[in-house]
């Protein structure tokens, strides 16, 4: 095989990455190529593969340990339980077609549906690896930012200001997940509550990326209210900024593979009024506890590290 090759498809992230089969193992340089790549960009693409759950999970090894599926799932795929299978179907015969109406209901702006993956956790996964299975002719899209230059695109005393910040985060955001239905039960019977800084120090690179986002942060500790949604309307709005995003169109067999430290991605908006199918498969890498700029590490409020060996538990 030809060395990897990796062209950037954006100003401020994303890059496409060929010359390479992930369903076969890497060479040392080729993996340090792709991590390489993924420090840079913050999230690259690979085009036309032919992967299944095990060589899935099999490349994804060979940058980290995987944690299981995800907190609120008991339903991966038989023998493979670091698979999370993203299919609004799934989620329907779950609980219920009246699901996504009520997390509609929960949105409150048009920055609602960007987020980095489990910030809940008090260590949320260092990276995400999604590939496509099934995808729809039309639509279905996903949208990547850059936090790094979110951060780097505030003026010098904004960020000092949140360089000093701490900011809570939960399963469920900042709204509670009220009610009897099962997803309600899920929710609370596995509370994911931790704090983290708001500006978030890279283990690797040593950048500083705004580490907010509407799904999972509830709230800015230590200040009121107001003063809360003011500075999170704020950080959002940047961190949404067009100018740091990429978006992909997907096709089947196409592999995203993303830095959960320094991106937020918006998964697609526009496929609510089709009737379309659309099922991809995510692994996620094991990520370390966030460090803020003052050296403080995140706190855990409730629940547990986000590991291999995460199960749900939901009383009957």
């Amino acid at each position: 095989m030809t060395a990897p090759t990796v062209r950037p498809v954006a100003g401020h992230i994303g890059a496409d990455i060929d010359g390479v089969d992930l369903a076969r193992p890497l060479s040392a340089e080729a993996v340090e190529t792709i991590k390489q790549a993924l420090h840079r960009h913050k999230v690259v693409f690979f085009r036309g593969q032919t992967l299944d759950h095990a060589a899935q999970i099999a490349f994804a090894r060979q940058f980290g340990e995987l944690t299981y599926a995800h907190p609120h799932d008991d339903a991966p795929p038989a023998d493979h339980p670091e698979i999370f299978t993203v299919d609004p179907r799934r989620f329907e015969e779950r609980y219920g077609k009246s699901f996504r109406e009520e997390y509609r209901k929960r949105q409150y702006s048009y920055v609602d549906g960007w987020h980095t993956d489990v910030t809940a956790a008090v260590n949320p996964p260092a990276g995400s690896i999604l590939r496509a299975e099934t995808v729809p002719e039309v639509g279905g899209d996903t949208q990547w930012t850059n936090l790094v230059a979110a951060y780097e695109g505030l003026s010098a005393p904004v960020r000092a200001f949140v360089d000093t910040l701490r900011a809570e985060h939960r399963y469920g955001g900042a709204q509670p997940v009220d009610g009897d239905s099962e997803y309600a039960r899920r929710i609370n019977d596995n509370l994911l509550v931790a704090v983290h800084p708001v500006v978030r120090v890279h283990p690797e690179t040593g950048e500083r990326a705004l580490f907010v986002n509407p799904v999972f942060t509830s709230h800015i500790v230590d200040v009121t209210a107001v003063e809360s949604r003011r500075i999170l309307d704020l950080l959002y709005a940047e961190i949404t900024r067009p100018e740091y995003t990429v978006r992909l169109r997907w096709e089947a067999g196409h592999v995203a593979f993303w830095d959960n430290r320094a991106t937020a991605h918006l998964a697609p908006r526009d496929l609510e009024h089709l009737d379309v199918e659309r099922r991809l498969h995510r692994v996620t890498l094991i990520g370390e506890v966030p460090v803020g700029p003052d050296g403080q590490e995140s706190k855990l409020l409730a629940g547990r590290p986000f590991t291999a060996d995460h199960r749900v538990a939901v009383a009957s």
